[in-house]
């Protein structure tokens, strides 16, 4: 497709002051496990990353693949069951999710970002201890006893610490950090944690000049189902209070509210359905999905 001199001037001029705003900064992208499984928009996603490298921007891609470990696990016939949406991960299955997650598809996202002109390598949180991890528990109240139970998850986590100084050296380098969601405890223990939850972390401990969380809708929607194009920490608190924002979206607006309290300047809900929507957040007006932003 030819484009017009005129458009790609106007194009260009459009993006040239979001090019300053975020030269030098780190943007932290969770890429998620639906998303993956179209050939072309992974396609689409690689050359996105590797162009913000080309600009002077320092992208590090946290990524999930809960289709993929639930294919694979279904493949080997092992019983998976979810708590809270959290998979339970005994030791059979946290093996599997430990190959899924830091072999195949953390090298085929490397893979199609070296493609594209990039230079990706694959993490895992055993690595140089990038992730240290605990193991997450999770309570219930019986509704006849009304005393309150612990469940046992099995081997799934939560980020303890984040070893930031990793990735501040990759920062230094053209190497583009691709983060497989695995941490490892204190015993040598390993962890399968929650992809949002990693890459909230990962941005709080890099200090990141933005979170961009893609989703396979549009953002934070009204009780109308239009788009809220931005929200401040306070609102995005009362709305989840009011049942505005309910659902899987509720975990996802609290990982942004903690990378915000960790430090990050802002985070976005992006729309990982539309064509270069990280592209679109980052370098024209109006973005493509729900800011949220401290005050």
């Amino acid at each position: 497709m030819t484009v017009e001199p005129n458009t790609r001037a106007a194009v260009l001029s459009e993006a040239l002051p979001f090019f300053r705003r975020y030269s030098g900064k780190t943007v932290v992208v969770k890429y998620g496990g639906h998303a993956m499984g179209d050939e072309i928009v992974a396609e689409r996603f690689a050359s996105d990353i590797v162009l913000l490298k080309q600009v002077g921007i320092n992208p590090i891609v946290v990524h999930g693949g809960g289709p993929q470990i639930g294919q694979m696990l279904k493949r080997l016939r092992i019983k998976s069951d979810f708590i809270d949406g959290l998979r339970v991960t005994d030791r059979a299955t946290v093996e599997i999710v430990e190959m899924v997650l830091s072999g195949s598809i953390n090298k085929q996202i490397v893979s199609a970002i070296n493609e594209r002109g990039g230079y990706a390598i694959g993490l895992s949180g055993k690595d140089a201890s990038l992730i240290r991890a605990r193991k997450l528990t999770r309570t219930k109240v019986d509704p006849d006893s009304h005393i309150e139970k612990v469940l046992d998850l099995g081997f799934v986590g939560e980020p303890a610490a984040i070893n930031a100084t990793v990735l501040e050296t990759l920062r230094n380098s053209a190497i583009i950090p691709v983060i497989a969601p695995i941490g490892v405890g204190d015993d040598g223990q390993t962890y399968n944690i929650n992809a949002d939850t990693v890459a909230g972390a990962v941005a709080g401990a890099v200090k990141a000049a933005r979170f961009l969380l893609l989703t396979d809708v549009a953002g934070v929607l009204d009780k109308s189902k239009r788009l809220i194009p931005e929200l401040t920490a306070d609102e995005s608190r009362r709305l989840i209070e009011d049942g505005t924002i309910a659902g899987g979206m509720i975990p996802k607006v609290e990982t942004c509210l903690q990378a915000l309290a960790d430090g990050v300047e802002a985070a976005v809900i992006v729309d990982g359905r539309v064509q270069h929507a990280i592209l679109l957040e980052l370098f024209a007006e109006g973005g493509a999905g729900t800011l949220i932003k401290r005050r």
